[in-house]
């Protein structure tokens, strides 16, 4: 598998996560990159271009954790057809009240020329709101 392949992209930018590497995951999305968060949390909507993706999702829900306390982010299974990549991955992570995140995660990645350009996720959203949202 080489690096520009979708599946190899995906992994790379679950393990940039993981390693709290802000700049590879920069560059692993297109410009004007889609994710869509399910629910009706404040997160959930389609998030539209990189920076908004990056500042506003990824970085709005870094606001919700403890600063400092580890997150940790497992990849369990990669399936890849074409462009499409289904991941899954768990995440566990310290609400910024000290309640333990812990949630399974799937998401279905778009990835064309080397760069993720959408994301389907799908999470428990009632355990969003209870752990990170009850608190604020």
């Amino acid at each position: 598998m080489t690096t520009a392949e979708p599946a190899s992209v995906v992994v790379r930018y679950v393990e940039a996560v993981r390693d709290g590497d802000i700049d590879a995951v920069r560059g692993l999305f297109a410009e004007d990159a889609t994710w869509e968060y399910p629910g009706d949390l404040p997160l959930s909507r389609t998030w539209r271009g990189r920076d908004a993706i990056l500042g506003d999702f990824l970085g709005g829900v870094r606001t919700l954790l403890r600063p400092g306390a580890p997150l940790t982010i497992e990849l369990t299974n990669v399936i890849s057809d074409g462009t499409q990549v289904v991941a899954e991955w768990t995440s566990s992570a310290t609400a910024r009240d000290g309640g333990a995140y812990n949630n399974r995660n799937i998401g279905v990645f778009a990835v064309r020329d080397g760069k993720i350009t959408s994301v389907r996720e799908y999470t428990d959203t009632q355990h969003v709101e209870h752990v990170l949202f009850s608190q604020r």
